[in-house]
């Protein structure tokens, strides 16, 4: 039997912001802000939120759609650089709310913006040797970004979960393969007991973005044999609008393939979450046989790449829980005055 996607699940805050009520603080000149990131406003955490909420509920809604019992899942990881404490598992959080067994294994993920990609392959290795029935891995944020920034326009939260079998009639979509990418490359970092991370500016782009995702995407395709055309739809990691469809670009693909799983433009990017939660929109809609790519990026930098090809089982399970457009499209906007309160940016 195939190692593959059994259930996914996500999880996007309520609140909004637009790109217009950050610029209009700072003086700045929105559309052309939102012309060079196409971007139209972002997701925000509400004052109760934080990167483990968002982690269960999107592990909740993965085992809805499952329709697995969760004392069957052997190991769960959740990747992101927004974990609510420095020293204590989200993890072990996730286990306990969705009521898996204590008899599992657990762990936190670090990897920028790909530690939820990581946390799939961990778990692909796991259920192909036998050890575990499943794994769920998980991308969440909270993202951070400095008042007057630029990641200020992007950073945003949400969260995206996955869960791993071996059970081919159970299986919504089989992982074909993965290739990842990696090299020391200091795009972007945040230093301990430093609140917001720093970045390379105009570095970030081509040899830190751009070399790990076309190297990752080039490297899986060869060795598949696949080209650009055997696809139907394409996800890279989007920490903006238009970087996913100028890495698509370069490697072939057309915009039709990268449109559907890209939603930086109406959430900004959720970081762990972003290549995770633009697989979920995917699966929404895709139909068995379609071929699905996606590509990770997280900065210091890697990128981790998927084929997946969707099956018969899809269908059947769709509906158990929410879908990605239904969260895009259930939203209050807030004034940055409520940001700022929301996301604690003035303590007292």
């Amino acid at each position: 039997m195939e190692v593959g996607i059994v259930g996914y699940g996500v999880y996007i805050p309520l609140y909004r912001i637009k790109v217009e009520e950050i610029a209009k603080v700072w003086g700045a000149d929105a559309e052309r802000i939102k012309r060079g990131l196409f971007l139209e406003e972002k997701s925000v955490p509400g004052p109760d939120e934080d990167t483990a909420t968002i982690a269960v509920e999107a592990a909740r809604n993965a085992v809805k759609r499952a329709g697995i019992n969760p004392q069957d899942i052997g190991a769960i990881y959740v990747g992101s650089e927004s974990h609510p404490y420095a020293v204590k598992p989200t993890a072990t959080i996730v286990a306990e709310a969705i009521e898996a067994t204590p008899d599992l294994t657990a762990a936190d993920y670090e990897f920028a913006c790909k530690a939820g990609t990581a946390g799939i392959q961990t778990c692909m290795g796991m259920v192909g040797a036998g050890m575990i029935k499943y794994g769920m891995a998980i991308g969440a944020d909270t993202a951070q970004g400095a008042p007057g920034d630029p990641l200020e326009y992007t950073a945003s939260a949400g969260g995206g979960a996955v869960i791993v079998g071996k059970d081919g009639s159970q299986c919504l979509a089989a992982i074909e393969d993965t290739y990842s990418y990696t090299t020391d490359t200091p795009d972007f970092w945040r230093r301990e007991m430093r609140p917001y991370p720093k970045h390379g500016g105009r570095f970030t782009g081509k040899p830190a973005y751009f070399k790990h995702v076309l190297s990752a995407a080039h490297g899986l395709l060869r060795k598949l044999q696949l080209a650009p055309q055997d696809f139907t739809y394409a996800v890279f990691h989007q920490p903006n609008g238009k970087f996913p469809l100028q890495a698509g670009k370069e490697l072939g693909f057309t915009k039709e393939q990268i449109m559907s799983g890209l939603l930086t433009p109406k959430i900004g990017n959720t970081y762990s979450g972003a290549s995770m939660i633009g697989l979920a929109a995917i699966l929404d809609q895709a139909k068995p046989g379609d071929r699905i790519l996606v590509v990770s990026f997280g900065s210091g930098a890697g990128s981790d790449a998927f084929s997946i090809l969707v099956r018969d089982g899809i269908e059947a399970k769709r509906d158990a829980a929410p879908m990605v457009a239904d969260y895009i499209n259930l939203k209050i906007n807030v004034d940055y005055a409520t940001y700022t309160k929301f996301r604690q940016l003035l303590v007292r």
